[in-house]
């Protein structure tokens, strides 16, 4: 088996868990680029692990209450069919060269538009509460939001259909769509959401692989040994840890995301990645100071803020 694959697997589940994305985004670029698996190959291999992978994670979120459940209904009802349906337009055609570059450089922007937009909210946000405006989580929450029923269903299907061509989106696009169309959606909640609505979207696109692509179980046996229990830990965090440290995390891998869709080398990805956790660590303390807060929130804890 190999080693350094379950490796890369183990750390990406826990992304996956976590923020529910990494899957396309982050895996099927890794065996491309780090382990040359082909890229049809990769995408095949990629949406059969998701299938497992992505319950783990949802079994956590369902336990802890963390999943707007209509929400997933309506996606389910887009994304199930549209997704097969990708599946067999690539074992017609082949693998779609020019829509896969197409999409991935069209979701990397997208991508670092949402990470600055997650930044953006918490400002506001926090600007927001310190100054006694309304605030967005001052509506509602939980399961008392309205569903916007056909807008839901459209963003399924776009979202199943890129996922059965490509394998990126179950995560990373449609939590951008989820972020737009649900403001009030709590981080936890998001990305809870997310998780539940990819179960049945990757296993209608790994169905079609199965079928029609490229599997090697080769490349899955190693994934699934280490992304499954990296799903699970990864899910534990995001379901109990606070909105903040969640939608940090989210923020970091949208960002790193959109960098590799965009082409960025690997060294500039990491160089960027950790200079924006740097920076926006330190950034964010002052922010909290300049509105009389301690510099992070467990100091505020300690002091009973």
């Amino acid at each position: 088996m190999n080693y350094e694959m379950a490796i890369a697997a183990f750390g990406i589940g826990i992304v996956i868990g976590l923020t529910g994305m990494g899957g396309g985004a982050l895996m099927t670029p890794t065996l491309v680029l780090l382990f040359n698996v082909p890229p049809l190959t990769a995408v095949s291999s990629d949406l059969v692990v998701s299938a497992a992978t992505k319950p783990v994670g949802t079994v956590v979120h369902m336990r802890n209450g963390t999943i707007h459940w209509k929400i997933v209904l309506w996606l389910v009802v887009g994304s199930v069919p549209a997704a097969f349906c990708g599946a067999l337009v690539i074992a017609w055609v082949g693998p779609l060269a020019g829509v896969s570059e197409f999409v991935k450089t069209a979701l990397g922007v997208v991508l670092l538009i949402a990470a600055a937009g997650l930044v953006g909210r918490a400002y506001l946000t926090l600007r927001q509460n310190m100054t006694g405006q309304p605030s967005a989580a001052a509506g509602p929450s939980g399961n008392d939001i309205a569903v916007r029923v056909v807008p839901t269903v459209l963003v399924g299907v776009i979202g199943g259909l890129v996922v059965g061509l490509t394998s990126v989106g179950s995560g990373s696009l449609v939590i951008i769509a989820l972020m737009t169309m649900y403001p009030l959606l709590t981080a936890n909640r998001l990305v809870g959401t997310d998780l539940a609505q990819a179960v049945p979207l990757v296993i209608a696109a790994a169905a079609g692989h199965l079928l029609f692509g490229d599997v090697d179980w080769s490349v899955v046996a190693p994934l699934l040994v280490g992304s499954i229990p990296g799903a699970y830990f990864g899910a534990r965090l995001s379901s109990r840890a606070s909105a903040g440290l969640v939608r940090r995390a989210l923020a970091l891998v949208l960002l790193t995301a959109g960098l590799k869709m965009l082409g960025v080398s690997n060294l500039f990805t990491l160089v960027g990645s950790g200079v924006a956790l740097v920076g926006g660590t330190v950034g964010w303390m002052l922010v909290r100071t300049r509105y009389g807060l301690k510099a992070t929130n467990w100091q505020d804890r300690r002091a009973g803020v």
